[in-house]
């Protein structure tokens, strides 16, 4: 008879089911039934990853059908003081088995958004992704200028897409289009844009972080925290700043 410890260990590198687990599901011996409710838990849970991915794809391929090449769009930062809005428009290929998992990225840690962009980049038929700049969203207004740079993105993709499934926006896109409210939690396509625009932004505001410390960049991204407003009013806005959002405009 097996010990806890490697039954244990095995039920840990098991993806899927074999026939000496039989034995386990009738072992008697509380640590092998601890270990083994922990198998049949992670196993519930990618399969429940798994539906929810396949309800995406299928979501996806209600607009055309399987051979169309669909655009998912979404933005990063609308809400900041500081920063760049960032979108992306992204078509998946039809084999999307890699993806199963992939959701809304306020959702995932940044290590999987990280891991995730880096697979939507791989395996993608096309990505684009644009950086608006705050100086644009002073001047057109943050919803324009996300609209906008929502155009660019789609408009630079490589393939064409034969429809465009947009979050919560309409376009100025002569391209087939749906507005999809909480679109990245109901679309494979805007889940990978809202990935990719996401770690993108970060990216930048990271490399922000650097140029001006003393804001805090790299730890509330552009937002209005009370960390950031302090280093506002110590120090002044920088020209990454959005001189349109308040209390910024009133500092000038």
């Amino acid at each position: 008879m097996k010990t806890i410890k490697e039954i244990t260990a095995a039920l840990k590198e098991a993806e899927e089911w074999q026939d000496w687990m039989t034995e386990v599901a009738t072992d008697e011996r509380a640590g092998v039934q601890k270990a083994w409710h922990s198998w049949n838990k992670r196993q519930d849970k990618k399969q429940q990853l798994l539906q929810e991915h396949q309800a995406k794809v299928h979501f996806d391929r209600s607009y055309g059908g399987g051979s169309a090449l669909i655009a998912g769009v979404d933005e990063a930062g609308r809400g900041p003081l500081a920063g760049p809005v960032v979108t992306a428009a992204v078509i998946l290929p039809a084999n999307c088995e890699m993806l199963v998992g992939l959701n809304d990225s306020k959702q995932l840690s940044k290590d999987k958004r990280n891991a995730y962009a880096d697979l939507i980049k791989e395996h993608a038929v096309s990505y684009f992704i644009h950086f608006q700049s705050a100086q644009q969203i002073d001047e057109l207004n943050i919803y324009e200028a996300t609209k906008q740079s929502m155009k660019i993105s789609v408009e630079s993709l490589t393939s064409k897409p034969n429809y465009v499934l947009v979050d919560a926006m309409t376009l100025p896109i002569s391209i087939p289009q749906d507005s999809i409210i909480k679109g990245d939690a109901k679309s494979l396509a805007i889940a990978a844009a809202s990935i990719l625009a996401k770690t993108a932004r970060d990216d930048y505001m990271d490399q922000l972080d650097k140029e001006f410390p003393m804001y805090g960049f790299a730890q509330h991204a552009g937002y209005g925290t009370k960390q950031h407003l302090k280093a506002l009013e110590e120090f002044g806005p920088t020209i990454h700043h959005r001189k349109s959002f308040e209390p910024i405009k009133s500092m000038f």
